[in-house]
This record gives structure tokens, C-alpha cells and sequence, in this order.
């Protein structure tokens, strides 16, 4: 089970938040508070594995509490600013909901926090289950702002690293998506006929338009470098694919 805290200065929010948790088979809810003060009270006495934290609060706000805490459980932010998302990734926050939210939405935050702390799943039940839901081989979701878009695979022309988050650049859109992302975890979701052929670059191999020495030509605006210690794979690659002398 999941120990979760509930902060909400709104009654009937810290409500609905509890309500959630207790539909949830691997959450337990130990603590709600109306203040970031009553939970850093209760904090101070006992332990939590996950927070559901409102962040627009009197007193003390939500973000500068979780940034004061030495130790800090994961944290799912809850808010109906959406011009905290940014700063809620910077705080390694697992989740952002943005108000008004369904079951639906929490569901997937608790799902998150499962995932984070490696909690095994309850005994699937032995009656018999609906069908699941078809995976979508070629697509992926990516986190933007406060948004979660669908994102076409084979749409991808390459990935560009910038600090701790990534630019996707696609083929029918004209400005990249930018996500807290790393590029392992990209590489690690993306098929076969992506590279790497930097550390700041993954590249569509069926979006080259031309190779030119150290540098891979994607359009006429696009030149990408070919890194040192990817050079010999991407090489092969082309190898591969060579006709001619």
C-alpha cells in the first residue's frame, strides 16, 4: 500500500482528493490537511510515501513547501493555475492535475506513483475482465506545460537535448514539442529506425535528406552533427544501405 497526505485549503477539493484515494485498491489515505503547516506537523510525528498537494495556499503555498521538506515523499501537484507546471517539474513532481480533474486523471497520477515506488499490483481478480485496450505501436504521449500530447512516432523527424528537457521537432508541426524528458528514456521508446547520432540528437533515419561529412542534412534549414562516439555506428548504418562503388 501507498501512504498518501491530502493538502487542500478547500474543503470540499481535500474531499473529493480523500474520496479518490479510497477508490484507489493500493492507496491508503494516513493524513488530510487544510494547511501546508498542519502537514508539516503531522509530517513531523509520522511518514508518508505520496502527497497530493494543492499549491495556491494561505500561509504557506504548496511548491514552497515541498521545497522546504529534507526528505520529500513524491508528489502529486493539484491546482487550477496552470502556470505552475513548469515550476512543478523542477521539483520532480510525478504529476500535475490541473482543476477541475476526474477520477480518470487521478487515476493515472496514482498509477505514476505506483510505478515510482515499484509497488506490485493487487491480485487481479478471477472473474472474468473486460478486454484491454489495444497499444498503439506508433504512438507515444509527451508531457508540454500542463498538456499530455498524442504523439505520432513515424511523425518524428528528430529529438534535440536541451538541458533536462527535450525538444521534438515533428513533420506536421511547424514548433517542437519541449518536455521534461531525458534522452535515454526517449531512445528507450522509440523503434528501430531512430539513432543517435549525438548526445544532443536523435534523428528519424527515414527523414534524411542528405549526408555531408560530419553533418546529417534533414532539410534545407536542418544540419545536424554526427557526434564522435556515435560516427562509426551511423556509418554502418550507411553502409548498410549503400549502392556504388
Amino acid at each position: 500500500m501507498i501512504r498518501c497526505m491530502a493538502i487542500d485549503d478547500e474543503p470540499l477539493a481535500l474531499q473529493q482528493i480523500a474520496a479518490y484515494i479510497g477508490k484507489v485498491p493500493f492507496l491508503e489515505l494516513a493524513a488530510q490537511c487544510q494547511s501546508a503547516l498542519e502537514a508539516r506537523r503531522f509530517l513531523e510525528q509520522d511518514t508518508v510515501d505520496a502527497i497530493f498537494c494543492d499549491i495556491n495556499m494561505p500561509d504557506l503555498n504548496g511548491m514552497d513547501f515541498v521545497k522546504s521538506l529534507t526528505v520529500a515523499p513524491l508528489i502529486v501537484f493539484t491546482t487550477a493555475y496552470a502556470e505552475y507546471a513548469v515550476e512543478g517539474f523542477k521539483v520532480n513532481a510525478v504529476d500535475y492535475l490541473l482543476k477541475p480533474f476526474g477520477m480518470q486523471d487521478f487515476q493515472r497520477a496514482a498509477l505514476r506513483l505506483q510505478e515510482r515506488l515499484g509497488t506490485p499490483s493487487p491480485t487481479p481478480p478471477t472473474t472474468p475482465t473486460t478486454p484491454t485496450t489495444p497499444t498503439d505501436p506508433d504512438t507515444i504521449f509527451l508531457k508540454t506545460e500542463y498538456r499530455i500530447v498524442k504523439v505520432s512516432i513515424s511523425d518524428i523527424r528528430y529529438v534535440e537535448a536541451m538541458s533536462e528537457y527535450l525538444k521534438v521537432y515533428l513533420e506536421s508541426e511547424p514548433k517542437p514539442i519541449v518536455t521534461l524528458l531525458s534522452m535515454k528514456k526517449m531512445e528507450e521508446h522509440l523503434p528501430d529506425y531512430f539513432m543517435r547520432i549525438h548526445r544532443s540528437y536523435i534523428i528519424n533515419l527515414t527523414k534524411i535528406q542528405e549526408v555531408n561529412k560530419n553533418r546529417v542534412i534533414m532539410d534545407s534549414e536542418t544540419y545536424l552533427p554526427i557526434g564522435d562516439m556515435y560516427r562509426e555506428t551511423f556509418q554502418n548504418y550507411l553502409n548498410t544501405k549503400f549502392l556504388g562503388k
